[in-house]
């Protein structure tokens, strides 16, 4: 068993006899000159002898103040690298991934279970925002983003298509006004994801343009949309990508079988060169697989 005086007390004397200072000690421990001066007569209390010949404006090490410091500053080093080694290799098992609500509450969500269980290796951190992520300065890997493809100086591969399709509650064509066709959603409330915009464009598609696109509720986050329309609040635009479990569980339904092709999709969005890191493209290979899986099915 090591017996050792308080780390407080090697730590200031370390610090002092290395700048001949207790003031310099006490600046580099956050800690006032007092106690450093206070640890410092606890370690020469400890070990029976004197470290510092203490004069009036200065400190000088005593021999044995001499014969401790090398092997203690060569001890406080080892401990600094053997720490920086294990934050390394935590470092080096973490993964940032970006996405926006919406596609990581309705999609990823349900999927990532099975990624825990292939990659127990990589610790996957999950950061939903509608923010734009600045590689190298967010500390953030990779993302999944909606859009047109065309991110300048970054990576971008197609994952998902956005096609549109009206979703409603089961419950709202049982209780609500009847929906049989489209101009039958003047008579429901629209739900809109930040703009009248794609209720607009459907409306048109579906020959309903007495149907008033610019009426009901505008939400900012399309989570928080389908989850209205859930709730029975009313018809909503959805991604069919998004809303597929929804679809397939019952707690959608769509009335129309018309798509709106938005001409974007999501894609994964990474820096140039990413992939040469083993837990990207882990993770890249991961997201087109499931992918191709609701593709596939």
């Amino acid at each position: 068993m090591r017996r050792l005086p308080p780390l407080n007390a090697l730590k200031a004397f370390e610090a002092g006899a290395r700048h001949l200072s207790f003031t310099k000690a006490a600046d580099e421990l956050n800690v006032t000159q007092t106690a450093v001066s206070h640890q410092v007569r606890l370690l020469e209390e400890h070990l029976q002898v004197r470290l510092f010949r203490r004069l009036t404006r200065k400190v000088e090490l005593t021999t044995e103040g001499r014969l401790l410091l090398p092997g203690l500053s060569e001890g406080f080093d080892r401990l600094a690298e053997a720490v920086a080694l294990v934050g390394q290799h935590s470092d080096e098992r973490v993964l940032t991934v970006s996405v926006t609500p919406s596609f990581g509450s309705k999609w990823l969500v349900g999927r990532l279970p099975r990624f825990w269980r292939s990659h127990a290796d990589i610790e996957l951190r999950i950061h939903h925002t509608m923010d734009l992520v600045t590689f190298g300065r967010d500390e953030t890997d990779m993302a999944v983003r909606y859009g047109s493809g065309q991110w300048p100086g970054l990576s971008a591969e197609y994952l998902l298509s956005v096609d549109l399709v009206p979703v409603c509650s089961p419950r709202l064509l049982e209780q609500g006004p009847k929906l049989e066709e489209p101009a039958d959603l003047a008579n429901h409330t629209l739900l809109h994801e930040e703009d009248y915009e794609e209720w607009s464009q459907w409306l048109t598609s579906a020959g309903a343009e007495q149907v008033e696109p610019r009426r009901g509720q505008v939400l900012d986050d399309g989570w928080v949309m389908i989850q209205l329309a859930i709730n029975g609040e009313g018809v909503a635009l959805g991604s069919l990508a998004l809303v597929a479990d929804d679809l397939r569980a019952g707690r959608l339904v769509s009335p129309f079988d018309l798509r709106l092709s938005t001409g974007s999709a999501y894609h994964i969005v990474y820096p140039q060169g990413a992939l040469n890191d083993p837990k990207v493209r882990t993770f890249r290979d991961w997201l087109l697989q499931e992918a191709g899986r609701d593709a596939g099915g």
